[in-house]
């Protein structure tokens, strides 16, 4: 076997390791994206080793100057990562030994599993603080819609089957609620993800006298109040993937609502429905068939949901197996967090760029907005109020529905002797049932597509999301 440097194998082994087993075991190429995180958690470890008097001064100093230089090399693209040292820690430490003799303590005290549980609860952490200024973007993008198109009314669907009038704004807020409840499930996910867990080393802690607090403190992991949190258990520590879990559950879920979005457009974009034109920026057409305006970036979001919603299952079978503490397979859960946030992040950001483009006709609405048989439960609603009861009503309704149909005409064409011939108890004012606006305005319960309510929620959001989400 080809011998590797010292650093990636212990003085357990006489060499390294073969040139397939490296080539299936190494995970530089995909963690080196965790390079940041790793190195700011070396800065912070190394500051707290010279503290403790495990470090010189001077070997401190060193070990913080090389270290800034590696990041500087790896941010202008001039670090040669080799698939030899296995995975990012052992890239940058071997690096900083080559340069910094004392580079070799670094390690004192510490782990790559802990090291690797901190480098990802760094970047969870991160990632999500970013995907949350971009769900606030495309809040914003609905709520803006909403608003300029506060005055346009569309049916609003069960079944996919006509049903009750709402304002196209009402809907449109239907999914800034769901998003901000996928914001509230990465607010939660982070603030478990908020304690270190360096300083358990492999499974059991260190003899040495380390001070997790003050690293804990360095690298931001504090409570409300400033105080440091730490993991409590060092082998749950370097075992727990709950916060990569809970990341990307959150991620799923997201990525549903961004599915049910994009399925509305399609839905709304096509010609059978019209209720929407989508910018030919963020359309594409057809190889054979000139006409065609396709809503790919709606349908890709849609797609997409498929592979994070597998990534999570994923993530779930690969950790439902494994005994404490560490176990090599938990290397498989960095591939499956990248991807996750990297799609939902894009899929996102591109759903606000096309709803900021996205033009609504108005027309096209009115006109399924004035079905009258939209307004069949507000007749129901209106023999309640003259003391009918409901289930009675809604079978008198539903036989003025089926006259209307036999008669070949809307409900609201037929006259008082019609109505009254199923049921005297219709009076002249069942026929102002079917005054749109009237009925809009009558929806008054808080949540309800009203016009008063409308209004509310509308200023309500906006105000709202001149606010950054706190995480």
């Amino acid at each position: 076997m080809k011998n590797q440097s010292p650093i990636s194998r212990s003085g357990r082994f006489s060499g390294g390791p073969g040139e397939d087993l490296a080539r299936f075991t190494e995970s530089a190429s995909f963690d080196c994206r965790l390079w940041r995180q790793d190195i700011a958690g070396s800065l912070a470890h190394a500051t707290m080793l010279q503290r403790r008097g495990l470090l010189t001064q001077r070997e401190g100093r060193a070990i913080a100057r090389g270290l800034q230089a590696i990041a500087k090399d790896i941010e202008a693209g001039r670090f040669t990562w080799q698939a030899a040292l296995e995975d990012v820690h052992m890239n940058i430490e071997a690096e900083l030994t080559r340069r910094v003799p004392a580079g070799a303590k670094l390690h004192t005290g510490r782990s790559r599993n802990d090291q690797i549980a901190l480098d990802l609860r760094l970047w969870v952490r991160e990632e999500a603080a970013a995907l949350a200024g971009e769900i606030r973007e495309l809040q914003a993008a609905l709520v803006t819609l909403a608003h300029e198109n506060r005055h346009v009314v569309i049916p609003g669907y069960t079944h996919l089957q006509r049903a009750q009038p709402v304002w196209l704004a009402h809907h449109l807020l239907a999914y800034v609620e769901m998003l901000q409840r996928d914001l509230g499930r990465l607010a939660d996910g982070v603030a478990r993800a908020n304690e270190c867990p360096l300083g358990s080393g492999a499974l059991a802690g260190s003899t040495l006298p380390l001070d997790r607090p003050l690293v804990a403190r360095l690298l931001g992991f504090v409570d409300r109040q400033g105080r440091p949190r730490v993991t409590q258990n060092s082998m749950d520590a370097v075992a727990d993937r709950d916060f990569v879990v809970e990341c990307c559950a959150a991620a799923a879920l997201l990525a549903v609502h961004l599915s049910r979005l994009a399925e509305d457009v399609i839905l709304w974009a096509s010609a059978e429905f019209g209720f929407i034109r989508l910018a030919e920026a963020y359309t594409t057409g057809s190889s054979l068939m000139p006409q065609k305006k396709n809503p790919d970036v709606a349908e890709l979001a849609r797609g997409k949901s498929g592979r994070v919603i597998g990534n999570l299952v994923g993530l779930l079978t690969m950790l439902k197996g494994l005994p404490l503490t560490y176990n090599r397979d938990l290397q498989e859960d960095k591939e499956r967090l990248f991807d996750t946030m990297d799609t939902v992040r894009a899929t996102v950001r591109i759903l606000a760029g096309m709803l900021r483009h996205t033009t609504i006709n108005a027309e096209t609405c009115a006109r399924a907005a004035s079905d009258p048989s939209l307004l069949a439960t507000d007749l129901a609603d209106h023999l309640v109020r003259r003391g009918v009861p409901f289930r009675q009503a809604h079978h008198l309704v539903g036989a003025v529905v089926a006259m209307a149909e036999g008669l070949g005409r809307p409900l609201n064409q037929l006259t008082l002797a019609e109505l009254r011939g199923v049921d005297p108890r219709f009076d002249a004012a069942a026929l102002a049932v079917f005054d749109l606006q009237r009925a809009l305005a009558q929806r008054t319960l808080p949540g309800a597509p009203g016009t008063r309510e409308l209004r509310r929620q509308l200023t309500k959001w906006r105000r709202r999301l001149t606010q950054r989400p706190r995480l």
